[in-house]
C-alpha cells in the first residue's frame, strides 16, 4: 500500500511543474487600502511557495512547448494561507467558468490517435476557439514569444483575476496583481526551442533549481493596479472581464514588494507534488470581485 501511494493521479492540467520557496518583502505600505498582513507595513517578510508548470502537456512531457505557464504562489501568513493561482499572460481564454472542461478537452490529445502532445495544434482546439472569440486576446499571448520562454525565472506572473482590497475601514478597491523579473522577460526562437527540448526535456526545471542552489536567487518585482470600486463603469470594457487587461496608461502599476527563490525543495513529490493552490483561499482583507470567471 505504501508502495502503491508513491504516486497520486497527475493534475489534469498543469500536470508538469516545478516548485521553489521564497519570501514575499513588502517594499511598500498598502494599510491605506487592505488590511491583508502581508501587505502592511514596510520591509515585512512573509514566506511563500511558488509552482511554475505548463498547462497542457503531461506531467513526464518536455519542459519547453508552446505553452502559456502557471505561476501560482502561496502565502504563508500569519491569518492563514493566501493563494494567487496564476499564469505567465495576463489575460484568460474563457469568460465563463462552465467552458473550462470543453477548453481542455479541446487542448489535449486527439481521442483516436493520442496526439498532438501539449501543442494545441490540432483541429479541435482551433474549433474551439474560432467559436468562442472572447478566446482571441489569449491566443495572440499565446502564440508570442511569451509561451517560449528563455528561463522560468525571466517570465511574467498575473493573477488575471480581478479581487478586492478591503482596509479596516471596510472600504473596498479593486486590485489586479502582476509581478514582473527583475532578469527581464525574454524568449527562445522556435527552432531553437526545438533543439533545447530535443537535447534535454528537463531543461527549464534544472535551470532554476541550480540557480537558487548556487545563491542566484531569482527576484520578482510584485506590483498591483488599483481602481476606486465607483470607477468600475468608467472604462468601455468590463473591468472585471478575465479576457481584458487593465491599461496601464489609465490604472498604472505600483510597486508594493518583491519576491524572492531563495530555497530549493528538499523531496519534490512531498512538496512541489502535493501542495495545493486555491484562488478561494483568502485572507482578511483580501475578497472577490464579481469576475465571472473567478
Amino acid at each position: 500500500m505504501h508502495f502503491y501511494h508513491e504516486r497520486i493521479p497527475e493534475r489534469i492540467v498543469h500536470a508538469r511543474g516545478v516548485g521553489a520557496h521564497g519570501i514575499f518583502k513588502s517594499t511598500k505600505d498598502m494599510s491605506e487600502y487592505t488590511k491583508a498582513c502581508l501587505f502592511s507595513g514596510h520591509n515585512k517578510q512573509t514566506p511563500l511557495f511558488s509552482r511554475i508548470s505548463t498547462v497542457a502537456g503531461f506531467r513526464g512531457y518536455t519542459d519547453t512547448p508552446r505553452d502559456v505557464r502557471g505561476f501560482a504562489i502561496k502565502f504563508y501568513t500569519e491569518d492563514g494561507n493566501y493563494d494567487i493561482a496564476g499564469n505567465n499572460v495576463p489575460v484568460f481564454i474563457i469568460q465563463d467558468a462552465i467552458k473550462f472542461p470543453d477548453f481542455v478537452h479541446a487542448v489535449k490529445p486527439e481521442p483516436d490517435t493520442e496526439v498532438p502532445q501539449a501543442q494545441s495544434a490540432n483541429d479541435t482546439f482551433w474549433d474551439f476557439v474560432t467559436r468562442n472569440q472572447e478566446s482571441a486576446h489569449m491566443v495572440m499571448w499565446q502564440m508570442s514569444d511569451r509561451a517560449i520562454p528563455l528561463s522560468l525565472r525571466m517570465i511574467d506572473g498575473f493573477a488575471v483575476h480581478t479581487f478586492r482590497w478591503i482596509n479596516k475601514n471596510g472600504k473596498a478597491t479593486f486590485v489586479r496583481y502582476q509581478w514582473n523579473p527583475q532578469l527581464g522577460v525574454h524568449s527562445r526562437v522556435w527552432d531553437e526551442t526545438l533543439k533545447v527540448s530535443g537535447n534535454d526535456p528537463d531543461s527549464q526545471r534544472k535551470d532554476l533549481y541550480e540557480a537558487i542552489d548556487e545563491g542566484n536567487y531569482p527576484v520578482w518585482d510584485f506590483c498591483v493596479q488599483l481602481l476606486p470600486e465607483e470607477k468600475e463603469h468608467d472604462f468601455p470594457f468590463d473591468i472585471l472581464d478575465p479576457t481584458k487587461v487593465w491599461p496601464e496608461e489609465y490604472i498604472p502599476k505600483i510597486k508594493i514588494g518583491e519576491m524572492i527563490f531563495n530555497r530549493n525543495v528538499d523531496n519534490y513529490f512531498a512538496e512541489t507534488e502535493q501542495v495545493a493552490f486555491n484562488p478561494g483561499n483568502v485572507i482578511p482583507g483580501i475578497d472577490f470581485s464579481n469576475d465571472p470567471l473567478l
